[in-house]
């Protein structure tokens, strides 16, 4: 969909503070607003009621909907957001009160409708696809209109909009054929991951809530040139790239999707094929930015999501990024080991980054020298992408190579070991 279609939309943010969520309603709705701004709408005003839990029919009560209705009207208001999840009888309430030309969408439809515009990669397009079909299509028929109602606007857009002008028969097909898809591009990613694994090169991903600047080191590190903008969500697609650490190995280090407060299950269940490259690394980089007054509840955030993906036993380094901006919430790191500062946009303390990344990498390596033939120099390549090698000598031969290894590495090279241990446990 054309860009000028949504921008300048004008939009209302609602939530419903019930007991003891007060101050995270108020930080969350602030979110929200960020979200709406990524999506190119324009925050006319925002309203919060205090309530003991939801209504049932509009989440709203009655008096606070007629309000808002005044206020929708006065201000010319056309999209209205809640900072919750709406059934769609609410919806269809919400826009009965609100009028005509109002359309109702909650917090996960904004949310997919960024993902929309920021889905790349085909297998994203897919992904993005699927979970509109499933969560957003049966919410956006209020008022007992047609699908083709998704015509245009905040909420609405994305790749599978021609596929929601249709029936629900033809709209189940369509979903059973893109979970099919993803099903097939998931097992490639898996073929993939296996010859990377193959290749004995370490694994680190980075993580962390959106827009922390996670983007912007890759770019750094690798010249990766994928999008680094100053939004949410601004990367969707997992980009690998191989960085070279100071001491020569090299690692593949991935890009993954930002984490976001109350980010539905749904979406991470649909995006779960992407976040595996988060499970299946051998470091992570919680990236935070250290410029953020949330930065603590954001790292809070990050560790549960990652603890639902499978990912909490990770070996974790925290990085705390944008120091060039200042440091909010110096406590943020309160309680946590691996702490390091940079600024991704300068450069600043990201060579100190690169060598404690390779501390843990090596954390129970030790120094082994290998006799290595000069017919098999494919192992003398394996030490160089993978191990810190420290002194060559070239023989007539074979190449006598003391390098710092770790257990992986010693495992595919332990033959040229020359005074290997009598059992492998001695490592």
């Amino acid at each position: 969909m054309e860009n000028q279609m949504i921008e300048g939309v004008r939009a209302a943010l609602v939530s419903v503070v019930t007991r003891g969520t007060g101050e995270d309603a108020e930080v969350s709705l602030a979110e929200l607003e960020r979200l709406l701004d990524t999506a190119g709408g324009v925050t006319v005003f925002k309203m919060i009621q205090n309530k003991e839990a939801p209504d049932v029919r509009t989440y709203l009560g009655s008096g606070k909907t007629a309000e808002l209705a005044f206020y929708v009207a006065r201000n010319e208001v056309t999209l209205v957001v809640f900072d919750c999840e709406l059934s769609p009888s609410q919806i269809r309430n919400l826009e009965e009160a609100l009028g005509d030309k109002v359309r109702v969408i909650d917090r996960s439809m904004l949310i997919l409708d960024i993902f929309a515009l920021h889905a790349a990669s085909g297998e994203g397009k897919l992904q993005v696809e699927l979970a509109q079909l499933k969560y957003t299509a049966p919410r956006l028929m209020g008022k007992g209109t047609e699908l083709s109602r998704l015509g245009g606007g905040i909420g609405t857009r994305g790749p599978g909009e021609s596929q929601l002008e249709t029936d629900r028969r033809h709209l189940q097909r369509r979903i059973r054929m893109l979970e099919q898809s993803l099903v097939e591009m998931a097992e490639n990613r898996r073929t993939q991951r296996v010859a990377r694994d193959r290749s004995g090169q370490a694994r680190v991903a980075i993580v962390g809530y959106t827009n922390a600047g996670k983007s912007t080191l890759l770019n750094y590190l690798t010249d990766a040139g994928i999008l680094a903008e100053n939004k949410l969500f601004a990367t969707l697609d997992p980009t690998t790239r191989k960085c070279r650490l100071p001491g020569g190995e090299t690692i593949l280090l991935t890009d993954t999707v930002g984490f976001i407060r109350n980010l539905p299950h749904h979406l991470i269940h649909a995006f779960r094929s992407t976040l595996d490259e988060a499970v299946n690394a051998d470091l992570l980089l919680i990236m935070v930015d250290a410029s953020d007054a949330q930065a603590a509840s954001q790292i809070e955030v990050t560790e549960a999501l990652l603890q639902d993906l499978g990912a909490g036993d990770k070996p974790v380094l925290y990085v705390f990024n944008k120091c060039d901006l200042g440091v909010a919430i110096p406590g943020a790191v309160h309680g946590r080991e691996n702490v390091i500062y940079i600024s991704a946009a300068t450069g600043q303390g990201v060579e100190r980054l690169l060598t404690r990344i390779e501390e843990m990498l090596h954390e129970g390596s030790r120094r082994v020298t290998f006799r290595i033939p000069n017919d098999k120099q494919g192992a003398l390549s394996v030490l160089y992408r993978n191990a810190t090698v420290e002194d060559i000598q070239y023989g007539a031969d074979a190449a006598i190579v003391t390098a710092m290894v770790d257990a992986r590495v010693y495992g595919q090279l332990r033959v040229y070991d020359i005074d290997p241990p009598k059992e492998i446990e001695e490592w």
